[in-house]
């Protein structure tokens, strides 16, 4: 008799789509899910990530949300605006960015340096989008950072009020 844990993927009999967070199946006796809108996406056992085979694009796991593993910056980069805007629509402002120290080389090029001709102060801190840019500690301290990308620190307390909103109040 086969042991039915065998007959799926790593991550079970059932995943939730990295792409429209559908549920989709495990083909059984295979490695793959299959996603009616996104196609099939095979699951790796050695390096516990999905990887989706029609782009090629790598997806790891942190408490039950994917998350997709950068090679190129303008990835990574696209990922923080799409935040960011998600962040101002909701009513709050980012005040940092830390982004995973795996990135550090892929986006060093892309950040900005303030100029202290320009009455900048902190000439040296690296900004991206306007704002101050840190990187994440190693994942051997803190083992979220080796799945997850970024992380936007906001205002804290309740959204920001927007004049237009009192035309409507």
């Amino acid at each position: 008799m086969v042991n039915p844990a065998l007959q799926h993927p790593i991550f079970g009999p059932d995943i939730k789509c990295p792409h429209c967070r559908q549920t989709i199946p495990a083909l059984t006796l295979t490695d793959t899910y299959l996603c009616s809108r996104h196609g099939a996406f095979e699951a790796n056992p050695d390096s516990k990530e999905l990887v989706h085979l029609q782009s090629g694009r790598h997806w790891r796991q942190w408490e039950g949300e994917w998350y997709r593993q950068h090679t190129h910056p303008d990835g990574i980069r696209f990922e923080i605006h799409e935040a960011l805007d998600r962040l101002y629509t909701q009513g709050y402002r980012a005040t940092r960015v830390i982004i995973a120290q795996r990135y550090q080389d892929l986006v060093k090029t892309y950040l900005e340096r303030g100029a202290p001709w320009r009455g900048q102060t902190d000439g040296g801190t690296p900004r991206l989008y306007g704002l101050p840019v840190e990187f994440s500690p190693p994942p051997e301290e803190v083992p979220c950072w080796d799945v997850i990308n970024f992380n936007l620190e906001k205002e804290p307390g309740v959204p920001l009020r927007y004049p237009y909103f009192r035309l409507f109040e």
